[in-house]
């Protein structure tokens, strides 16, 4: 799907249903945001639209937090 998109066109109708359908599939099987962006040619904020339309619950950023240490006893 990606490779017939030409970078910044527009994407509509049956089109844009079908990218969207794809990249919910492929964000919930574990691809990121930004690996989609990369695939698709597209901006991150562009795949994050579309799997927010498409109803996708996103997942929170990964990597360290910084709440309270759990006691140690």
């Amino acid at each position: 799907m990606a490779e017939t998109l030409k970078k910044g066109s527009r994407v509509t109708g049956a089109a844009r249903d079908k990218l969207a359908a794809d990249l919910k599939k492929k964000y919930d099987s574990g691809a990121s945001i930004r690996a989609l962006a990369e695939e698709t040619g597209r901006s991150y904020g562009f795949v994050h639209r579309m799997l927010s339309e498409s109803g996708v619950t996103l997942r929170g950023r990964g990597g360290a937090t910084r709440g309270k240490k759990a006691p140690t006893a």
